[in-house]
């Protein structure tokens, strides 16, 4: 997998507007400081893959942006969703929890049908494993064998 960052998000709290950020450092353990779930058990970064938002609004017709998501990364590449897989975005080492399922919130942001769109298309939940910063336009890999957590 290689692939680069093409949208960054934070929300301060739930239920808050999602905000563009060019950056965001990332505590391992905790996930990225400023946004909603900083300091959680394993919701720590979640990533989407921005061609499953172009599936997404082609089904429902009409647009579906990285914020309306309410995910912090973008990509353009596929995201795994392999609990265990571990990928390296940026400098930070993340592990797949879970498959970020889409919640109620999305027939708001996206608006009626968003829910439906999204599902198995909704991103995925990460630990991470490693402190560092995520920018704009980084790289997004597969992690090497054995890599450190």
């Amino acid at each position: 997998m290689e692939g680069m960052v093409t949208a960054l998000y934070v929300a301060a709290e739930h239920h808050s507007a999602m905000e563009p950020r060019e950056a965001v450092v990332v505590e391992v353990g905790s996930g990225i400081v400023g946004d909603r779930y900083h300091g959680s058990r394993h919701r720590h970064v979640t990533v989407q893959s921005a061609a499953d938002l172009e599936r997404a609004a082609a089904e429902l017709g009409a647009p579906v942006t990285p914020e309306m998501t309410r995910r912090n990364v973008t990509v353009d590449v596929p995201v795994p969703t392999e609990p265990g897989v571990r990928i390296v975005i940026g400098d930070v080492l993340l592990e797949v929890v879970r498959i970020a399922a889409p919640c109620r919130l999305m027939e708001a942001s996206i608006g009626p049908g968003g829910r439906t769109a999204l599902r198995r298309r909704g991103g995925t939940a990460f630990r991470a494993l490693s402190s560092g910063t995520i920018r704009l336009g980084d790289a997004v890999r597969s992690a090497p064998p054995g890599a450190p957590s």
